[in-house]
């Protein structure tokens, strides 16, 4: 099947064909702007780019914002990876055309493109679209500014199966909020494109320097350094437009960040991502019967693809992805292969949730916090962001009045909470970057409706620190939904802090890498080991509330104090964009409900006791005729 032609690049044709005047078209000067598109296949955009008729000079950019190095929170591992990712992609230009490489700008886009522009005389710039509130905003300037400068500006879809934006205009301007209601949109809107192959040959850059800095403050930013925390040294890497001297248009290095090294294992690239797909695709079997639900998160080695990572930096595209999965599996059936799962369980359903997030964040503002966001129910989350008398967010967070919900967290992040598996899931993705799925699931679900009763806010702030494979539409979309603030409503349905980890793995395999004091603790305690007797901690060399903290509240007491509240604010159906949530009046509202229904505070292990008994004593009929005379025909 050949790609789809799109709308734009039958516009680009009809515009570059000469006139009966012309004998030939102007010469174009062209950058490609980079993104999230680390890879030189099946990229929409690089290849209308590469198409743009008589093309005399071509540069393939990388605009290093201080907008993303300064207001995002980046982890170390998600640096390292973005680097090398930069760093593989410069070296495919290189051997493509010995004068090639990625071009790294750094500074604001803004400025360092119109310089760029002004001096190398630039006709066109080409990116990959991106449909997040960030980018749109971002990109929308750097149309305004092209515009002015007389710069013709494409950009193409690529990021996804089908362009977000696009999808939420066929459903009204609505978010999808099910896979099923996405699956129905995009049938309509004709098959997925085949990827693209690879450019052939990458023309000639022109200019290679943009002549002397003039003083102008490029990488300048005014505001919180969300990243300072994790900052040991010199920050130097704005102080040249062009980079260092010895190295112009380099890819910064992490010392140049004053970064010390990642700790993470995942090394990022195109090649590597080409080599994992490849290796997945090696086995028909595996990829036919894969089932995402059904892999182990209790596993040493990934139990999935780990392919996430280079889909967000754009290493590996979704369509190479997509079409290579569809052909083994094709050949797979063939040859008389049974047992394949099924949507949403297998790969191509995977690959469609993150475009049905992509659809909801595009359509819905405020997507990535509760007040203002239309799609998330409002709970009374404790950490929740703070807001000013105008309705703006008040950054660093100050510190809340819930002294215990903030230990809480802070417990919940460092791997300290007392529950092995918890811990070991937090400490994991701290130092890989990347943890699976199930075990997302459950520190997410923990944090929130689970047992601490803390706003999904918080936990995806952590997430968009740690993650490198984090998404602007997955991460929120994902918090929500296992918060069931959005997208999931089953609130009463708890991980096992014991319980579902033994399902995959008795011995806790995971926990003995991860939380090491633990390691020599028998299987039977090693998912709750202050339950373990004095002479068995002793022989573990491990006394819990010394060398590994008591568990930090009471698991079951506390879930039933979440899935009360949660059905108060279930009852209460409030969104983040009602009235009563701008206006500050549904806190106290739900917190009378709270106190009607008796879900204000954690009841002692006691008062627990005695209301069971209360249900068994109704239930059995014990204080009443009915219940004699029950017992008596039994």
């Amino acid at each position: 099947m050949a790609p789809r032609r799109t709308v734009k690049q039958e516009h680009i044709k009809q515009e570059s064909k000469p006139s009966l005047m012309d004998s030939q078209p102007a010469p174009a000067r062209v950058i490609y702007w980079h993104r999230t598109d680390l890879r030189l296949t099946d990229s929409p955009a690089l290849t209308t780019a590469l198409s743009i008729p008589n093309i005399e000079s071509f540069w393939p950019v990388w605009c290093f914002d201080p907008e993303y190095v300064y207001r995002h929170r980046v982890g170390l591992n998600r640096w390292n990876f973005l680097l090398e990712s930069m760093e593989t992609i410069s070296g495919e230009y290189k051997r493509s055309n010995g004068d090639q490489k990625l071009w790294v700008l750094r500074g604001r886009p803004e400025l360092v493109l119109k310089r760029a522009w002004k001096e190398w005389g630039v006709t066109h710039i080409v990116w990959e679209k991106d449909s997040n509130a960030y980018s749109k905003v971002r990109d929308q300037r750097i149309k305004d500014l092209a515009q002015e400068c007389g710069v013709q500006v494409i950009d193409m879809p690529g990021r996804h199966l089908y362009d977000p934006d696009e999808v939420g205009k066929a459903n009204g301007g609505k978010p999808t909020m099910t896979l099923h209601q996405w699956q129905g949109i995009t049938k309509k809107m004709g098959p997925i494109a085949e990827p693209g192959q690879p450019p052939e040959r990458i023309p000639d850059p022109g200019s290679k320097s943009l002549g002397v800095d003039d003083g102008e403050a490029w990488g300048s930013y005014e505001g919180e350094d969300l990243n300072a925390h994790i900052r040991t040294g010199q920050d130097t890497c704005f102080e040249r437009l062009s980079g260092p001297l010895e190295d112009p248009f380099s890819v910064p290095t992490m010392a140049q960040l004053g970064f010390p090294p990642a700790t993470t294992t995942i090394r990022g690239g195109t090649i590597e991502a080409h080599l994992r797909l490849d290796l997945f695709l090696s086995n028909p079997t595996a990829v036919a019967t894969f089932s995402k639900p059904h892999s182990e998160p209790t596993s040493l080695e990934p139990s999935t693809t780990l392919l996430s990572p280079y889909i967000k930096f754009g290493c590996v595209g979704v369509r190479e992805i997509w079409w290579g999965c569809q052909r083994v599996i094709e050949a797979w059936r063939k040859k008389g292969g049974k047992g394949e799962t099924k949507e949403p369980e297998n790969m191509f359903g995977q690959l469609e949730f993150r475009d049905m997030y992509a659809c909801a964040e595009a359509c819905t503002p405020h997507f990535e916090r509760i007040r203002g966001n239309h799609v998330c129910r409002y709970i009374d989350w404790a950490l929740s962001n703070q807001y000013d008398s105008t309705g703006h967010e008040i950054s660093p967070r100050p510190r809340s009045d819930n002294e215990e919900a903030e230990e809480r967290f802070e417990a919940w992040r460092e791997g300290k909470t007392g529950f092995p598996w918890i811990d070991a899931c937090m400490r994991q993705l701290k130092s890989e970057g990347w943890i699976h799925h199930l075990a997302r699931h459950s520190v997410a679900c923990f944090l929130t409706r689970g047992q601490c009763y803390i706003s999904w806010e918080r936990g995806m702030e952590v997430f968009d620190e740690w993650l490198i494979d984090w998404d602007p539409a997955s991460n929120p979309g994902n918090w929500m939904w296992l918060s069931c603030s959005a997208f999931f409503s089953q609130y009463f349905r708890v991980y096992g802090l014991v319980s579902w980890p033994q399902r995959t793995d008795k011995t806790g395999a995971l926990v003995r890498k991860y939380c090491p004091e633990l390691k020599d603790f028998p299987d039977k305690y090693i998912y709750a080991p202050h339950l373990a007797p004095q002479a068995v901690q002793e022989k573990a060399n491990c006394i819990i509330g010394t060398d590994y903290p008591l568990p930090m509240l009471d698991e079951q007491a506390c879930k039933d104090l979440c899935i009360a509240r949660i059905k108060n604010a279930y009852t209460l159906a409030l969104h983040g964009d009602a009235p009563e949530v701008l206006d500050g009046s549904a806190e106290p509202r739900l917190k009378a409900l709270h106190e009607e229904g008796g879900a204000s505070k954690e009841k002692s292990g006691e008062e627990r006791g005695e209301e069971r008994r209360e249900k068994r004593r109704k239930r059995n009929g014990n204080e009443s005729l009915d219940g004699f005379f029950k017992k008596q025909k039994t």
